[in-house]
């Protein structure tokens, strides 16, 4: 997903103005814009309950009532960046187990990209994992992440490249593993963390069974 960063000052992008209206026919194009600008300063700030509707209309260069017109409050938008942001995440993912030439190069492919997204985007990993919204809201769409990690599994099962066993409960320890160790990183950088692909091989090895081989 290609989120733009923000000013290192913290202060929104933006003309510092107003900025000329849509043409007509063209107010999705400004909700769109809307929410990517949403993306970049929720990926800055970390945290949903920072971000305010006026800033992200400073950010575009418009005024605080368009935001309005197309999200009823703060949640609102947050939930719609963050379908979009899970959505780009999927599409991601779809391409790297397309470059890999088995099952177990493409669960591997997978999971590293994920691990690799959110060390790119720690705030938006944190907004979607970690913020009071996720408390509050079960984001039924980061669903189908999971239904397609367990397809992975299977796949591997179903090639005889790992132990036949319970596909889904197979996905969820390899999921609990990996969020377990992203949002460690996200949140404690410091401590000594080994390079990602190692770690990601032994959940591989230990959780799903299979062999793996580096490319």
């Amino acid at each position: 997903m290609d989120v733009s960063s923000p000013p290192k000052d913290g202060t929104p992008r933006g003309n510092g103005g107003a900025r000329g209206r849509n043409p007509r026919g063209q107010g999705e194009r400004l909700r769109e814009e809307i929410i990517t600008a949403a993306l970049v300063l929720l990926d800055e700030l970390a945290d949903d309950q920072a971000l305010s509707l006026r800033a992200v209309a400073r950010h575009i260069g418009i005024a605080a009532t368009s935001v309005y017109i197309h999200f009823a409050d703060r949640d609102a938008l947050v939930l719609a960046a963050l379908e979009r942001c899970h959505h780009d995440l999927v599409r991601g993912i779809d391409q790297a187990e397309a470059a890999s030439p088995d099952p177990v190069a493409r669960l591997r492919g997978r999971t590293l990209f994920l691990g690799r997204w959110a060390r790119e985007h720690p705030g938006l990993y944190k907004v979607m994992h970690e913020s009071t919204l996720n408390r509050r809201n079960a984001m039924a769409f980061k669903q189908e992440l999971a239904e397609r990690t367990t397809a992975a599994v299977q796949r591997c099962m179903d090639a005889g490249l790992a132990p036949s066993g319970d596909a889904e409960a197979v996905s969820l320890d390899l999921r609990a593993a990996v969020h377990g160790s992203v949002s460690m990183r996200v949140n404690q950088p410091d401590l000594p963390w080994p390079p990602l692909e190692d770690q990601v091989d032994r959940f591989l090895t230990k959780l799903v069974g299979v062999p793996v081989s580096r490319p």
